[in-house]
């Protein structure tokens, strides 16, 4: 007799970390305080004109279906953030809004993948990559990528991984979990790559903007070949919003619009309408959110490796920190639920982002740079006790 759950259901890992989310809940829940370096979620509130703007919208009856493409006043804003903040070109008509980078990722690859194709991906990597991929009936490749390379897969690795099943290179900088950002001149190698073997680049590009360094690069710089994913959540602070867009090469934009309309239908029209203002006006907001995330990250890198967690190289993007945590115990996972219950301090066990990550604890910052200080504070203590 057949399993009641699908195969597909079945063979998706679960999100690790969100486990941790909803334990941490339920200790806080017992009236535990628990701090809080587990998920990606900002901790500062929408900026206010993007509130408005929604809030307006919807006084405005901006509450029914849009085009499955999405605003084209958004689609347009969009389009001109690539050129001014990159010099891209990119045409509004290769534009599709989603409702969150998620789903953004379900029409990619939907429309890009057969059964059987291959997708080359960093190991560590976003746990959503390899479960998109395998849920479509494609082939996660993992390349691994190392603390000491700067978490970037090594152009000889991607080449080594191409096999004639090879559809796609997916990137992320800067990087989930490791806060990486891939310098151009390893952007334009691997898109040499691409170009070369008539291969597509997937870039997640949703922590653009949370750069500490050098400045920001799409892949649409150096290719063509390139599908973008994008959205609002991590640099507005709008996770619960959820908005996002696709960029994809023109062959693929009615595929994924199709594919849109039948799982998604449109984003919701009133966010898409302060997704436009965020644009236009959150300017300011942004770069004071950066500032104080760059100050949390300028405190948490060292305090960790005073600790005697490893980090190679200092994170220079994003809001996490990937620490070798091994000098503590080599099962993440075991460690992560030890400093939970014991500690009080909530973090993300390395292994959920791939056999790469494992022995290392991914650290948010997207939490007040109090509370970092009290999470080493316990964290320190829990060392010295173990």
């Amino acid at each position: 007799m057949r399993d009641a759950v699908s195969a597909r259901a079945r063979a998706i890992r679960p999100f690790v970390v969100m486990d941790v989310v909803a334990r941490a809940k339920e200790l806080e829940a017992a009236g535990h305080d628990v701090v809080r370096m587990d998920v990606g979620d900002p901790d500062f509130p929408t900026p206010e004109v993007v509130t408005r703007a929604a809030e307006a919208a919807m006084e405005a009856g901006d509450t029914g279906y849009t085009q499955s493409l999405g605003l084209p006043d958004l689609r347009d804003a969009v389009a001109r953030r690539f050129a001014s903040q990159y010099g891209a070109d990119v045409d509004p008509c290769d534009i599709v809004v989603t409702q969150g980078t998620s789903p953004a990722m379900l029409l990619l690859f939907g429309s890009l993948l057969d059964p059987g194709d291959e997708v080359i991906m960093a190991d560590p990597c976003y746990p959503a990559y390899p479960n998109y991929v395998n849920f479509l009936g494609g082939v996660p490749v993992r390349v691994p990528a190392l603390a000491q390379d700067g978490f970037a897969m090594r152009p000889e690795a991607i080449r080594a991984a191409i096999t004639p099943r090879t559809r796609c290179i997916m990137l992320n900088s800067p990087g989930n979990p490791t806060g990486a950002v891939l310098p151009a001149a390893h952007l334009a190698e691997v898109a040499a790559i691409a170009e070369e073997r008539g291969l597509w680049i997937a870039s997640d590009e949703i922590y653009h903007g949370l750069n500490y360094g050098e400045p920001d690069h799409t892949i649409l710089e150096f290719t063509d070949r390139a599908f973008v994913l994008n959205g609002f959540s991590k640099l507005y602070s709008m996770t619960g919003w959820r908005l996002g867009f696709l960029v994809a090469p023109r062959e693929f934009v009615r595929p994924a619009e199709v594919i849109q309309q039948n799982f998604f239908l449109c984003a919701n029209h009133f966010v898409q309408v302060a997704g436009t203002v965020a644009l236009a006006q959150a300017g300011p907001d942004v770069e004071r959110m950066r500032a104080i995330y760059d100050e949390r990250r300028r405190y948490l890198v060292p305090a960790l490796r005073a600790l005697g967690l490893g980090i190679d190289i200092e994170p220079t993007g994003a809001f996490y920190a990937f620490a070798d945590a091994r000098a503590w115990g080599s099962d993440s996972l075991a460690l992560s639920r030890r400093l939970l219950e014991e500690a009080f301090v909530a973090t993300a066990p390395g292994v959920d982002f791939g056999p790469g990550g494992e022995g290392f604890l991914r650290f948010s910052y997207a939490t007040s740079l109090d509370r970092l200080m009290e999470g080493v504070a316990r964290l320190d203590v829990w060392a010295r006790g173990r």
